[in-house]
């Protein structure tokens, strides 16, 4: 059991400010009298002395109190100019950030919890202990911002009174991460004090890029404190690492509903979308992939955009499941995002009305963004993530440099797509209905498909496989992906699993309010289904139909298949939804490559998921007993019809 406030608070003893008394004596010396009269609007004991802590172990040149005005925003964002952090660009309120070209996505080698002795930290995670950590903070952030400006920022991760909003101080020498917050999360300065009282915690996020310089990339660190739900990060400036309000809080998150949730709370790797079904009804849909496996693309695909990345969940007094994004911002990798498979945030990307920072892309001599993918003539030369960039060149390795990074990002505000929802804002939440879990999966898995019931869904989430991508530094090749967020799940996965079950199987839900839970894969390819080629086995857009039958078997609309793994869809109900949704031609020929189950390869699966999670500590039984109904299932599919089973021979029974 993970115990708060247990062991020393770093910050609180490198910073030596103890009382209210020692913080304001300390503001007094340190801010100039505007933001001495800003910081004085906060009265919160534990909040001035966690800030003030930050400044005294920090040592900035100057500290910035960030209230959320449109002239604070305008500073931070010309601060980041004047450093050189971003640079304008050709269209109105769009600028370019560079990382260094050695840091271009998560540096997970370099990041740590902070454990107490004996604590369990997740198997799929570094560790640090307490002691260990506090020498390497005291050693590297101590005076980091000397002669720097240290903007600090009070921002909410939902919408202001909602149940599963989490309260967090961003403060950091960097003015992109700022900037980038800004348009990521909700300033909240004015109820930071009334949420925490409501909530009766905040995170803190404690950041600097330090000198920028290659050759501290080595000492890079990003150290999450859980018992003090603090983090530290130094050296580094990719957002991944630095803007902690993401996927560093969204850690601590996972272990406030794992840990004190009572399976009421989850926190998950998910998107947020609404689908419009039969008779205005709008459904809602969470669903969780890895980081560049199409979060942003199927969240797009829905008549009605909440969040595209994180949501916090709970079961409501009205027995149903609730989502908000902790965000109100889209942090979007952009390779092969294009006119076809992404038009309404292209047009936003596109057109001039929306305040966008772009990342490791290549801009050309016109002052104009490209990256991979995007269907429009790519320019021969101009500066990317590598620096100066033509067609042709090398890096040191011999190996082609790509006209962007995979891993190039854009930053842009919800409220700029065309179908942003309100319900975003909305602290109720919106009422969740179907969850989907998906990867990058070329072989295995069909493109939709049901659990039988809620054990079956959550060991759906368990079983998640995926091919690598470019936003781990160093990651390669097909790996397990538990829930998409196994990097992100602090504790024991045995744990993190036992709050899955005993949430979505929860009694406290209606059974007529109770989601499905499904199984997306819109990566498979032509040679896995006995064609040749590794192109996609249908188009990005495809999506849509497979969200719109998932909208339909959540009403009970449309009946389905069953299979050892689950329901998948007949074809009588997916052919109409793909003239209708994408007016698109969908053969019978396509259907049964698609959903014909290749037994070999999920037995493969399944047996992959046995021996990892047999290796684990305290892992649930009902897992092992699902995956052994549905080996037992398929091992009988597969003595009566062969090792590919069509949808017709598995409606003959």
């Amino acid at each position: 059991m993970l115990k708060k406030n247990e062991g020393v608070d770093i910050v609180k003893e490198l910073g030596g400010i103890q009382t209210v008394e020692d913080a304001q004596a300390l503001f007094e010396q340190r801010l100039d009298a505007e933001h001495l009269s800003r910081i004085r609007r906060l009265s919160h004991p534990e909040i001035l002395i966690k800030i003030a802590n930050a400044i005294a172990m920090c040592d900035p040149g100057r500290v910035y109190i960030n209230t959320g005005t449109d002239a604070d925003r305008e500073f931070i964002r010309q601060l980041a100019l004047n450093k050189g952090e971003e640079a304008v660009l050709a269209m109105d309120g769009h600028t370019i950030h560079y990382d260094l070209k050695e840091e271009q996505g998560r540096i997970i080698d370099r990041t740590y919890y902070i454990a107490n002795p004996d604590e369990k930290i997740s198997s799929l995670a570094n560790k640090i202990l307490r002691d260990d950590a506090r020498t390497v903070v005291r050693e590297k952030m101590a005076g980091i911002m000397n002669g720097a400006t240290m903007v600090v920022g009070l921002y909410i991760r939902g919408p202001v009174g909602a149940a599963a909003s989490n309260p967090a101080l961003e403060i950091t020498s960097s003015a992109y991460v700022s900037h980038s917050a800004e348009i990521l999360y909700r300033n909240a300065f004015d109820d930071f004090e009334k949420e925490v009282e409501r909530l009766g915690h905040f995170y803190t996020n404690v950041h600097s890029e330090g000198l920028n310089r290659p050759e501290d990339l080595p000492n890079a660190r990003v150290f999450m404190d859980r018992s003090h739900r603090t983090t530290y990060s130094f050296n580094c400036t990719y957002a991944g690492n630095t803007l902690l309000l993401k996927k560093g809080n969204h850690r601590f998150s996972v272990d406030k509903a794992v840990y004190e949730g009572n399976g009421l709370e989850l926190a998950e790797h998910m998107f947020i979308t609404g689908i419009d079904g039969p008779d205005g009804r709008v459904t809602w849909v969470a669903g969780a992939a890895p980081s560049g496996c199409g979060k942003t693309t199927t969240a797009m695909a829905g008549n009605h955009f909440v969040g595209d990345d994180l949501a916090q969940m709970w079961i409501d007094e009205n027995n149903s499941v609730r989502s908000i994004n902790p965000e109100c911002g889209i942090f979007g990798i952009v390779e092969d995002v294009n006119r076809e498979g992404d038009p309404m945030l292209m047009d936003r990307l596109r057109n001039p009305g929306s305040e966008v920072i772009w990342s490791n892309v290549l801009i050309d001599e016109d002052g104009v963004p490209h990256w991979k993918g995007n269907g429009e003539t790519l320019p021969t030369r101009g500066r990317n993530f590598h620096g100066p960039w033509k067609k042709g060149l090398l890096d040191a390795g011999g190996k082609e440099v790509p006209i962007s990074h995979p891993n190039a990002r854009c930053t842009i505000a919800s409220s700029a797509l065309t179908n942003y929802s309100d319900m975003a804002e909305a602290a109720e939440g919106v009422e969740t209905r179907v969850i989907t879990y998906s990867g990058r999966d070329s072989d295995t898995m069909p493109p939709v498909w049901v659990a039988k019931n809620s054990d079956h869904g959550v060991v759906i989430g368990a079983c998640i496989v995926s091919a690598a991508t470019a936003t781990e530094v160093g990651a390669t090749g097909v790996k397990r992906a538990p829930w998409a967020n196994a990097p992100f799940i602090p504790g024991a996965l045995g744990d993190y699993m036992k709050a899955q079950f005993d949430f979505f199987g929860n009694a406290a839900i209606a059974d007529n309010k109770r989601p499905i839970l499904a199984g997306l894969n819109y990566f498979l390819t032509h040679e896995a289904r006995g064609g040749s080629g590794s192109k996609l086995l249908g188009e990005k857009k495809d999506v849509k139909a497979w969200l719109g039958w998932l909208e339909r078997r959540a009403h009970g609309d449309v009946e389905a298949i069953e299979t050892p793994i689950g329901f998948i869809p007949r074809y009588e109900d997916l052919k109409p939804l793909f003239e209708t949704l994408i007016d698109k031609e969908y053969p019978k020929e396509l259907y049964d490559r698609q959903f014909s189950l290749y037994i070999d390869n999920i037995l493969a699966r399944n047996e992959l998921q046995v021996t990892a999670y047999g290796k684990e500590e305290n892992i649930p039984q009902r897992l092992f007993d699902v995956l052994s109904e549905q080996r037992d299932g398929l091992i009988d599919l597969k003595n009566r019809f062969g090792p590919i089973v069509t949808p017709d021979q598995l409606l003959e029974g």
